[in-house]
């Protein structure tokens, strides 16, 4: 019998110093640009995901406020080395040059995770990118890229939320939900991403959340148009919802919607 507890104690102890001494993840933030409140923003999302998981959230923020902010990481398509996800935040809707998309997009090409939020969807535009735009077009790649392919949105009212795919370990037991007074935006194709959730807003009704593999790696990327205003974004709703992205997008994301082992919040 003591043979027995003495065992168990080691095993519980062995457990506890594992789940210890789990490095967190690596995440960085690349924020800045039109429209939004990036510089309030930025730490709201630092500090969510950063109380709901076992990750450090590093930011490269500008505060310019034009459609072409000069984020530092472009030019560096080595921008993400020794990152595990990059969370791209920015809305860079002028940011059309061939060579800084490629940069951007390079992390992704190379296997490291992506997240998007808002007007991430409408960066990196360039071309007839108000059509949908055809299949391995110079002007696809950031849309391959997402899964998806949006260019606007109406006038800022609440949205109510609908998860569709209630099995995705992203949703799992999420409630739906109304948002305050949003921007739904457009869905003028979807490529291969899969649907998570719907908005409805009067009577337009869009995909808001969905998931996608990219490239010959097949990268895993969580995208949420959701996300204009401060108020949505410190939402507990929201926070738990791209948290859950994060997790998936690196594989740190049980079946059940909870952290593996070791990438829970740690106790301050």
């Amino acid at each position: 019998m003591k043979t027995t507890i003495a065992l168990f104690a080691t095993l519980l102890s062995t457990s506890v110093l594992f789940a210890e001494d789990v490095k967190p993840l690596k995440a960085l933030l690349v924020t800045g640009g039109c429209c939004h409140e990036y510089g309030k923003q930025k730490d709201v999302l630092k500090q969510g995901l950063e109380a709901r998981a076992n990750v450090i959230v590093d930011i490269a923020y500008s505060p310019d406020s034009s459609t072409k902010p000069p984020i530092e990481i472009y030019g560096k398509p080595d921008y993400a080395k020794g990152y595990d996800v990059v969370i791209h935040d920015e809305c860079s809707s002028n940011q059309n040059a061939p060579d800084v998309i490629t940069g951007v997009l390079q992390p992704h090409v190379d296997g490291i995770p992506g997240v998007n939020l808002h007007c991430a969807m409408h960066s990196y535009r360039f071309g007839s990118f108000g059509k949908p735009v055809p299949a391995g077009a110079d002007n696809a790649r950031w849309y391959e890229y997402l899964g998806l392919q949006s260019t606007g949105h109406g006038a800022q009212q609440p949205i109510a939320i609908t998860f569709t795919d209630k099995e995705s370990p992203i949703t799992k037991d999420l409630a739906d939900w109304t948002t305050v007074n949003e921007e739904l935006y457009n869905n003028v194709q979807i490529l291969t991403g899969k649907t998570l959730a719907r908005g409805k807003q009067g009577n337009a009704d869009n995909v808001v959340a969905w998931t996608n593999e990219y490239g010959p790696k097949k990268t895993r990327v969580f995208s949420t148009t959701i996300g204009h205003n401060t108020a949505t974004v410190a939402d507990e709703r929201y926070l738990d919802l791209v948290t859950r992205g994060v997790l998936w997008a690196t594989g740190k994301l049980g079946d059940d919607g909870k952290p593996a082992k070791g990438y829970e919040a740690k106790a301050k």
